[in-house]
């Protein structure tokens, strides 16, 4: 999971990078794709020693779950799922094989269904869509820990 970091005067070359990926191809995969995330930031937490809040397990599977199933629906082909830690946070990468970009609604609580991007955009510290070679990539940024005297998941304060 991480790469040890070189050193050039005193300062490293590579920063250690936390990351897992899946490859997705069918709409089963949707809970192999949240469970990869659990066991992801299980691992940032008792292998890596990062705080991760009960608030961040959750956020980043519902994200994970959102960003997936809708690369599922309106992609042909596979998807890519790629968890990285960077800065305190899990970014959250997908990409498909669509170049189109999704069609980001406005809020209406009337609408029934299609809220996907926007509880992403809601609940991220940042979101982002990248148009690929082939098909695009959409990134997402999940604070890691909350306010200072937050629980840690499965740990209580």
């Amino acid at each position: 999971m991480g790469h040890p970091a070189g050193v050039a005067d005193g300062r490293p070359l590579m920063a250690d990078i936390v990351s897992a990926s899946g490859l997705f191809e069918g709409g089963e995969d949707i809970a192999v794709a949240r469970e990869l995330a659990r066991a992801f930031l299980a691992d940032v937490q008792a292998v890596h020693g990062l705080p991760v809040s009960e608030r961040a397990m959750g956020v980043v599977e519902l994200v994970v779950s959102e960003l997936v199933t809708n690369a599922r629906k309106y992609a042909p082909g596979p998807c890519l799922l790629t968890l990285e830690v960077v800065a305190g946070a899990v970014e959250v990468t997908v990409w498909d094989s669509n170049p189109a970009l999704p069609a980001v609604l406005a809020p209406d609580p009337t609408r029934i269904g299609q809220h996907g991007l926007e509880i992403v955009m809601a609940v991220g510290r940042s979101f982002a869509v990248h148009r690929e070679p082939v098909g695009k990539r959409i990134t997402t940024a999940i604070a890691l820990a909350d306010e200072p005297g937050d629980a840690a998941a499965g740990h209580p304060l």
